[in-house]
């Protein structure tokens, strides 16, 4: 089927699986962000009720109507006051790392799930239809989780990577990042909303996160080989 005139960036059969990987994808996000910055003693997060698995509580319409239609999209962001923690910039930094991390960790599940289905040809007896379902699902789960992991590290606001950058700087050029963030969200748009910009900028990145996939591979490969 057509992706609706083109104004998808999806083909319409399968946004039922980009839409199901996103709520996992964006739930475990935020989760992970929440979760431990409420072990390292920040309420904020838990007062207003992030510390959960519920999709609904994470999502943002916008952002994820968004996805569907340019293919890009976000959650709503957990609020963190790092006054909280013990070791501020520490603690800031680990927090803003856990949720690329968990797109990582997901992707990374993803291909051992994939592998292992296709190691001990768990679906041989399955009907073409779940095959085929089955493999649209872990490969959005896999693909989508990769690219997520590697564009939440680019550091221009409001992405994680900004975070992390803002805590591991000096405090005095933090400072002087701080007063540029205004102007960056800017750069940010123009990173994502003008196809030859972002063909040169965010397409190698896209590249290294699908190549991750790969590499998972070829670890799964040498360790249990097909033979």
């Amino acid at each position: 089927m057509g992706n609706l005139g083109g104004l998808l960036a999806f083909p319409i059969n399968v946004i039922p699986f980009v839409f199901l990987v996103l709520l996992i994808a964006f739930t475990l996000h935020e989760f992970a962000h929440a979760y431990v910055a409420d072990k390292f003693g920040d309420p904020t997060p838990r007062q207003m009720g992030r510390v959960t698995l519920n999709p609904r509580v994470h999502l943002d319409i916008l952002g994820t109507i968004l996805i569907f239609i340019a293919g890009f999209g976000w959650a709503k962001p957990v609020l963190i006051n790092r006054a909280n923690f013990s070791r501020p910039r520490l603690m800031g930094i680990i927090v803003s790392l856990v949720g690329p991390l968990s797109n990582l960790l997901i992707g990374f599940i993803g291909v051992v799930i994939l592998y292992f289905l296709n190691y001990f040809h768990a679906l041989n007896g399955a009907s073409v239809g779940v095959q085929q379902a089955v493999s649209v699902f872990l490969n959005f789960l896999i693909s989508l989780n990769l690219v997520l992991f590697v564009f939440n590290l680019i550091p221009l606001p409001p992405l994680d990577g900004y975070r992390i950058l803002e805590d591991l700087l000096p405090r005095s050029w933090a400072y002087r990042l701080q007063k540029l963030q205004q102007w960056s969200i800017f750069i940010f748009m123009l990173l994502v909303f003008i196809p030859p910009i972002s063909r040169v900028t965010l397409g190698p990145l896209f590249t290294f996160g699908i190549r991750l996939q790969y590499v998972f591979h070829s670890w799964l490969t040498a360790l249990f080989p097909v033979g």
